[in-house]
């Protein structure tokens, strides 16, 4: 039997990612965006240059977004520098790459947030002027035991068009199933659509208890002709709703190569079903396959299906960014979480939020519940840097921001916040000093903003600063970040 052969690394990955969904704070035309503000005018201190993305504090003191936990734009950069190729610009976002390496963050002793903040002076051969300094703002919750998690209904929605019988595709989707199966609770459920030209159910909503009916279904899976996404996510959330269980862990979890070509394949139809869906409290989780990817429709599904979007290649890769990284339940910590830094006037010149391009919320919607924020699971952790240009002669002693997160309670729906203040003090030591996640963060951001050609890095350099932070902390995953930095350093 096909299903004897399992593939436990994958089904973590599908657990793991399945726990922890972060949305989009609204894209850039929607509601909770500042796409539709004037940008302000850049600061430039004298004899230094200031990017494009630079806001003057005098004009904005106040950066607000939604959380993020996206991963797949790193993890397809990966895939592709090893196949020979540079992703396109659009195709990478530095909080994706941030986001992809681990961070030891404290967790709080209750739910919600634990703020961390930190920070540095830039490399000596970055390209900055003396008083830029990077901001480290990370937010850690707290774990949860698998047992006592709520029941989970998960509806499968498996890409069968032919793009997926390439190596590495419907196979691996496949394998991960069977375990998948074998892994989770007997009370938990499970219902799989299909999809090529057309749309049908495989399996409606059924117990795991009933384990041979859900592994005949998976062996059922096999590739015919075209890619009809939106057909696929339209019987997948109607399945869904019809298995929803209240108080449960619903999700609408959608296995493909995000190569639509049949039906509707412009985004903005799919976009507005899926957003529909969402509000009834079933979140979608995009599982990216495939050397060839479409990454763009698949991360802007997850974002407005109150979820987000992983990529996998191999096992391997999927052990190291979502087995070890995220928690393997299927709970969820937190609501609509938003993040508010508020940097002071008189002690910081101007700042750069580094990535979180779609994420902007309007700073007024900042407590405005009905904006949208992202949504978080037990254990995980979210990070955002920020590029900040100190005024000269502050103390030490001076607040440079403060940081405000808010959030609602997946349970009783009331909001909470917790906040924590950043001095220049904190942003002040040397960057050897600093920490090597901190250092990791900076390497992976930069190499990312250098693929963007939004700023000038040296990729020798970026290696060397993820070299030297896996000695320090023993972690193949920043080791196999040099490599990769490395390695696309000779496509260029």
């Amino acid at each position: 039997m096909v299903h004897r052969r399992r593939m436990a690394l994958l089904s973590g990955v599908l657990l793991a990612a399945m726990s922890v969904t972060a949305c989009s704070a609204g894209g850039p035309t929607g509601r909770g965006s500042n796409a539709d503000r004037p940008a302000p005018a850049p600061y430039r201190e004298e004899g230094a240059a200031v990017g494009d993305g630079d806001t003057q504090t005098r004009q904005d003191a106040r950066s607000t977004f939604g959380v993020d936990v996206d991963t797949a734009s790193y993890g397809y950069t990966r895939r592709l520098v090893r196949d020979g190729r540079l992703p396109r610009p659009a195709e990478v976002r530095p909080e994706e790459f941030v986001n992809s390496f681990r961070q030891d963050y404290p967790e709080p002793a209750g739910d919600g947030f634990a703020i961390h903040t930190d920070g540095a002076r830039l490399p000596r051969d970055a390209e900055a002027g003396g008083q830029t300094r990077l901001l480290r703002v990370g937010l850690q919750t707290r774990s949860e035991d698998a047992r006592t998690r709520p029941d989970a209904a998960l509806t499968f929605v498996v890409d069968v068009s032919g793009s997926m019988d390439e190596p590495g595709r419907l196979d691996l989707v496949k394998d991960a199933l069977h375990t998948l199966v074998d892994q989770l609770r007997p009370t938990d459920s499970i219902a799989i659509v299909e999809f090529s030209d057309e749309a049908r159910v495989v399996r409606e909503m059924t117990r795991v208890s009933d384990s041979g009916a859900l592994h005949d279904a998976v062996d059922a899976l096999h590739t015919r002709s075209s890619t009809n996404l939106e057909a696929g996510l339209t019987l997948g959330y109607r399945v869904a709703r019809d298995g929803f269980r209240a108080g449960g862990t619903n999700r609408v979890i959608v296995l493909s190569d995000g190569l639509a070509n049949v039906g509707s394949t412009d985004a903005e139809p799919i976009l507005r079903r899926v957003r529909a869906e969402a509000e009834k409290q079933i979140a979608m989780l995009g599982v990216g396959v495939g050397s060839e990817y479409g990454d763009e429709l698949m991360e802007q599904l997850a974002d407005r299906g109150d979820g987000f979007a992983v990529y996998v290649s191999d096992p391997g890769q999927a052990r190291k960014v979502f087995v070890e990284q995220l928690p393997a339940t299927l709970a969820v910590r937190a609501l609509d979480a938003k993040v508010q830094v508020t940097f002071e006037k008189d002690t910081v010149r101007s700042y750069r939020l580094v990535g979180y391009d779609n994420r902007a919320v309007a700073d007024e919607d900042f407590r405005d519940d009905r904006v949208d924020g992202g949504e978080v699971g037990p254990g995980h952790s979210v990070t955002a840097l920020y590029e900040v240009r100190l005024a000269d002669g502050v103390q030490a002693s001076a607040r440079a921001a403060r940081v405000q997160v808010r959030w609602a309670d997946p349970r009783s729906r009331e909001p909470a916040e917790t906040y924590a203040s950043v001095s220049v003090a904190d942003l002040d030591r040397d960057f050897t000093e600093a920490s090597a996640r901190l250092r990791t963060c900076y390497a992976a951001a930069w190499f990312a903003q250098a693929l963007r050609q939004d700023r000038p890095a040296h990729l020798d350099e970026l290696a060397t600063i993820a070299d030297r932070a896996a000695a320090e902390t023993d972690d193949g995953d920043v080791r196999d970040l040099g490599r990769v930095i490395r390695a696309a350093d000779e496509l260029r």
